[in-house]
């Protein structure tokens, strides 16, 4: 490239050449350098330094810290580039999640581009990254507040997603509640249920997970602003702190709060660790469910064929006709992930080492991409698979038909000895259980037909 195509600036360790156009400064160059490889840091996060970047000047003012001019400049410049559409945006933010563990590189990307704009604005008024944008903070403490920031606005896309499919579910629960099939344990056949009693149970999996969510997320509202770089909060001054939890909440529309302890804040991430483990605990049950329908939906003539699975996309590349459950193999796929991810959250969390936790970008990432991955999902499975499911009532009736686990309504009447040998005698014969109990003469026909009703060894009410 030629000379015109970069310019050059200074930082403490000496001149930089920069992309001409870009609006980041020497220590984004270097980064973007010594660091090139995996995601880039998140958007919501970028967004959400910028947002804290703009409440710090306005928090520095109020307390007499920060020039009005420079205050002023500083919100114009923020306020222009949150206007960006996100693939603008991220041109500024080049930066990758393996850097420092503490985000500074992405910290100071963000100052360095606040500086670089407010210069766009009006270069009459010097805007300095490190003094004026950055002040009274600093990448131990205001990174964290993102993370956790990020954190809750992704919790609260999750709790609707999962809502969402709780209401799908309840209206085939509704539709299906007296539509008998086999149950099956220790995936053997075993006694009666209605299909609608089988979705509850998912349902009831499904609200516990939301109420887990619900009970955990406050721990995510609480801020380490005005820690500074250690946790106790110097060079930020008086009630910066609080002033900034104040505008967070009216940004995001959640009550954050910076009453906390921030040796903590900065040290630990116990509330994303734990806020995780529900997303873990929601992804076994989502795979669970997944694979009951999809499982359920095997065919349509060499499988359970229980259900009927709406047809999305051709189902192979080789065999016409072919309809396969996508939407619960995504589910699948992203709840193993989720898994994978909760133990780098967890491992993340664990790295405390004294007054700073130094995994921070890899853990927030982690946390982003499993909430992201599962609000998507639990959309697509509950508008593209749930919605459209019906059932084959009239093979869940065969099934039923045929089993011989519907001889544990004679158990009462005639002994479990009994009820055994008729069950294995009509297993060995191929018979129905109602041929072999008759035959055994411990039973009539109509007695049989009176104590063996599917439908009321469900306990429906």
């Amino acid at each position: 490239m030629a000379a015109k195509d970069f310019r050059i600036e200074s930082d403490t360790l000496g001149e930089v050449e920069i992309p001409a156009a870009a609006l980041w400064g020497p220590q984004t160059e270097r980064s973007r350098n010594n660091f090139p490889t995996g995601n880039y840091m998140p958007l919501p996060i970028i967004k959400a330094l910028l947002q804290l970047k703009k409440a710090a000047a306005q928090a520095n003012l109020a307390e007499g810290n920060l020039e009005q001019a420079k205050s002023e400049l500083i919100v114009t410049a923020i306020d222009q580039l949150l206007a960006l559409p996100d693939i603008e945006l991220r041109k500024d933010f080049p930066l990758k999640v393996y850097q420092t563990g503490s985000g500074t590189q992405t910290n100071m990307n963000v100052n360095e581009v606040v500086a670089h704009k407010a210069a766009q604005i009006n270069d009459q008024i010097e805007i300095l990254a490190n003094d004026d944008v950055n002040r009274g903070q600093s990448s131990n403490d205001i990174f964290p507040t993102a993370m956790n920031i990020t954190a809750s606005q992704a919790v609260g896309e999750l709790k609707k997603a999962v809502a969402h499919l709780i209401a799908e579910l309840k209206a085939k629960q509704a539709k299906y509640w007296q539509t008998v099939k086999i149950g099956r344990t220790h995936l053997q056949d075993a006694t009666p249920l209605t299909f609608g009693q089988e979705i509850s149970g998912w349902v009831s999996m499904l609200e516990h997970d939301l109420h887990y969510l619900k009970q955990l997320e406050g721990t995510l509202l609480e801020l380490a602003i005005g820690g500074t770089a250690v946790g106790t909060g110097l060079n930020a001054v008086p009630h910066f702190a609080e002033d900034i939890a104040v505008k967070m909440s009216q940004v995001y529309g959640v009550k954050f709060t910076a009453k906390t302890n921030k040796f903590a804040g900065l040290a630990a991430h116990s509330g994303l660790n734990a806020v995780h483990g529900v997303f873990k605990a929601l992804a076994a049950d989502l795979l669970k469910i997944a694979n009951d329908v999809r499982f359920l939906a095997s065919g349509p003539r060499a499988g359970y064929a229980e259900l009927n699975i709406p047809a999305n996309e051709p189902g192979s590349s080789i065999m016409p006709g072919k309809v396969n459950p996508t939407q619960a193999e995504a589910l699948t796929m992203a709840a193993v992930r989720v898994m994978g991810n909760d133990v780098v959250v967890d491992l993340a969390s664990s790295q405390g080492n004294f007054e700073m936790n130094v995994y921070k970008p890899v853990l927030i990432d982690a946390f982003l991409e499993s909430a992201a991955l599962l609000t998507g999902t639990i959309i697509g499975f509950a508008d593209k698979m749930i919605h459209g499911l019906t059932v084959n009532a009239e093979r869940m009736q065969s099934l039923v038909d045929n089993s011989l686990m519907i001889v544990t309504a004679l158990s009462p009447h005639i002994g479990y000895h009994d009820s055994a040998k008729i069950a294995q005698a009509a297993d060995k014969a191929g018979s129905t259980l109602r041929a072999a109990a008759i035959k055994s003469g411990k039973v009539t026909a109509a007695q049989f037909d009176e104590w063996v009703d599917p439908l009321k060894m469900t306990n429906i009410d």
